[in-house]
């Protein structure tokens, strides 16, 4: 089962390089299809580090944001434009280790198939300090609680999804935090496996206690509304001929986006 695996980036310079080149060093090629990094406009070495690696490796594609749009936007950036049925994310802060790929992949079905269309990263050990990890748990408790979708490590960035599942999902800021309770929304079964959990060796976190407790609690509220507004039935007969469609280009793309324009 080949992946797209989609990396969503903002000033990870020294860190992002490493990433992409680890990724492509432990996957194999019959799992890795292609590596997307959308760079939600960083204004420090993000791109250089990309482009420099673009001869090197011809699967690796670089988007980059016309201006800051988040992280949530970022992976559904890449997503649109990943090219295989089933994504793999990780954050490009280096945290996550791409060798945990493969023992996700083996718990998830087939798209379309019997069993989890999403498998969640679990960091067994994580290394972060004692008020975020604090936070952490008292976030993930909460959550919880109100969406009732079992997820113990939501913050965790690496996870395995269908691709069509994720585009079917609505788009809001931060939804990446809520992707579990999204997915079992729209009829789909969820996992999660251990994982390993690394320091952060350039750069700083984007986020802070205070800030992400803030934004948490307002999307919380909301996602608990989505879930109980959200019904779908299943199909119990479906007849004649099927036509594929494609998936829609995001509003601010007349399409997918040429790879040439992409590397520019």
């Amino acid at each position: 089962m080949r992946v797209s695996v989609v990396i969503p980036a903002y000033n990870e310079a020294g860190n992002i390089g490493r990433l992409v080149t680890e990724t492509f060093s432990v996957l194999p090629e019959d799992i890795l299809g292609e590596v997307v990094v959308v760079d939600d406009c960083s204004d420090d070495g993000t791109r250089a580090e990309i482009r420099g690696l673009m001869a090197q490796y011809p699967r690796l594609r670089y988007l980059r944001h016309a201006h800051r749009a988040g992280q949530s936007a970022g992976l559904r950036t890449g997503i649109f434009a990943a090219g295989f049925p089933v994504i793999a994310t990780m954050d490009g802060d280096g945290q996550n280790d791409p060798a945990d790929i493969p023992a996700l992949l083996a718990r998830i079905a087939p798209p379309g198939g019997e069993g989890p269309a999403l498998v969640g990263g679990l960091r067994a050990r994580r290394l972060a300090t004692g008020s975020r990890r604090w936070a952490s748990r008292f976030a993930n408790g909460l959550r919880a609680r109100l969406l009732k979708d079992e997820c113990p490590d939501t913050g965790c960035g690496i996870k395995v999804y269908w691709r069509e599942a994720f585009l079917r999902l609505p788009y809001f800021s931060s939804m990446h935090r809520y992707l579990p309770a999204l997915f079992i929304s729209y009829g789909h079964a969820v996992a999660y496996e251990p994982v390993g959990d690394r320091p952060r060796l350039a750069g700083s976190s984007k986020y802070t206690n205070f800030g992400r407790a803030l934004v948490g609690i307002y999307d919380l509220f909301g996602v608990v509304w989505l879930r109980r507004r959200t019904i779908v039935p299943p199909i119990a007969e479906d007849s004649g001929a099927a036509i594929p469609l494609r998936p829609v280009a995001p509003a601010h793309s007349a399409g997918r986006i040429d790879a040439d324009t992409a590397r520019l």
